[in-house]
C-alpha cells in the first residue's frame, strides 16, 4: 500500500485511542541459544481483538506481546503457542505499543497515545512505574547501558529514561531532536536501535526523503542520515540490530528489509528482503535462536471487533 493509506490508517488509530509499537546487551530480544527446534510453531495465536503492536522475548523461551486495545500483555510460549493474559492493562486510555523485556525481569513499555512511559514486574504483571512524558505517541524503545530510549512518533524528540543499578528507573529527560531530523506532520519516528559499536542510536524517520535512517547522537539529539544508497524506508516501523545486521520492518509493505551496516552505523547495505506469505501488516521483530518473531498489527482493518484474527508469525533469520 503507499504511506497515504497506511498514514490514514494509523491517523484513525491514533483518534479513536486518544478517545477512549535489539540485542540481547540492549534489551532482550535475541538469545543466541542455538538453532530453534524445527518442532515450534511458526504462528502463534493471539487474544480476538488483540490489536498487537510491540514484542519483546523473555526467558522460558516465550514472548510478550502488548494491546494498542486496552494495553494488556499476553505472555505466549515459543516452544507451544499457549499463552495466557499478563494483568497489567490499565484500560484503553493506556495502550501498549513498544516494549523491551530486561535481564532483570522487568519491562519497559511505550505508552502510545496516553503519552507516558511504564515499567512492569514482567513476573506478576504489575504496573511498577508510570512516568508521564507529555507524549503525543510514545511509540518504541531500546535499552542502552545507563538509559530507556522511548520515540514519539509526532513530535521530533526522544525520552531518555534514567536507569539505576539493576535497571531501576529514574528521572525522564526529553531530548529534542536536530540536524537532518524532519518531521512530518503524521507518524514520523519509530523504531529504535543502537549502532553496532554502541555508541550512538538509530531511528526511523518515515517522512525525511522518502523514508530515512537517522543515526542520533544521544548528547544532543544531532540526527544524520544513514547512509543506504537507494534505499528507503517509507514504511518503516520496529527495526532490530543483531551485530551489524540491521532488520527493518516494512509494515504496509508486507516485508522486512535486512541491511549489513558499518560499525559506527553511518552506512549500509540492502542484502535482502524477506518477504512471508503469513505477514498482515508486521510492525516489530525479536529474535530467539534462528527465528525473527513479528506480530501481525492488520492496520488494514478499519474497525476491529472483540473477534478480529491477530497472531505472530515465525520466520528464518537471514
Amino acid at each position: 500500500m503507499t504511506f497515504t493509506n497506511r498514514s490514514l490508517t494509523r491517523r484513525n488509530l491514533f483518534t479513536a485511542t486518544a478517545a477512549l509499537s535489539a540485542t540481547a546487551l540492549v534489551g532482550g530480544t535475541a538469545h543466541a541459544t542455538g538453532a530453534t527446534r524445527h518442532s515450534w510453531p511458526t504462528r502463534l495465536q493471539l487474544p480476538g481483538g488483540w490489536r498487537p503492536e510491540g514484542i519483546t522475548l523473555g526467558h522460558g523461551p516465550h514472548a510478550y506481546v502488548g494491546s494498542l486495545a486496552h494495553g494488556d500483555l499476553y505472555r505466549v510460549s515459543l516452544a507451544t503457542g499457549r499463552g495466557r493474559v499478563v494483568p497489567t492493562g490499565l484500560g484503553s486510555a493506556h495502550p501498549t505499543a513498544g516494549l523491551k523485556s530486561d535481564r532483570y525481569g522487568r519491562l519497559f513499555v511505550s505508552g502510545a497515545t496516553s503519552g507516558e512511559l511504564r515499567t512492569v514486574d514482567a513476573r506478576t504483571g504489575e504496573v511498577e512505574r508510570i512516568v508521564p512524558v507529555g507524549g503525543a505517541f510514545v511509540n518504541d524503545v531500546i535499552l542502552t547501558p545507563g538509559a530507556a530510549w522511548f520515540t514519539d512518533s509526532f513530535k521530533a524528540v526522544l525520552y531518555r529514561l534514567e536507569l539505576g543499578p539493576r535497571n531501576v528507573p529514574g528521572e525522564a529527560v526529553t531530548v529534542p531532536l536536530g540536524g537532518d531530523w524532519e518531521q512530518g506532520t503524521d507518524f514520523t519516528g519509530n523504531g529504535i536501535a543502537r549502532t553496532p559499536d554502541g555508541s550512538a542510536l538509530l531511528v526511523v524517520n518515515a517522512f525525511a526523503d522518502g523514508g530515512r535512517l537517522m543515526r542520533v547522537d544521544p548528547r544532543t539529539g544531532l540526527a544524520r542520515a544513514v547512509d543506504l544508497g537507494d534505499a528507503r524506508i517509507p514504511n518503516g516501523d520496529g527495526i532490530l540490530l543483531l551485530g551489524r545486521t540491521l532488520y527493518v520492518v516494512q509494515q504496509f509493505q508486507n516485508r522486512v528489509d535486512v541491511f549489513r551496516l558499518n560499525a559506527a552505523g553511518t552506512r549500509g547495505s540492502l542484502v535482502t528482503v524477506i518477504q512471508h506469505e503469513g505477514f498482515r501488516i508486521p510492525t516489530a521483530a525479536a529474535a530467539w535462536g534462528d527465528r525473527l518473531y513479528l506480530p501481525n498489527a492488520r492496520f488494514d482493518v478499519a474497525e476491529p471487533t472483540a473477534d478480529t484474527d491477530y497472531d505472530v508469525v515465525a520466520v528464518a533469520q537471514i
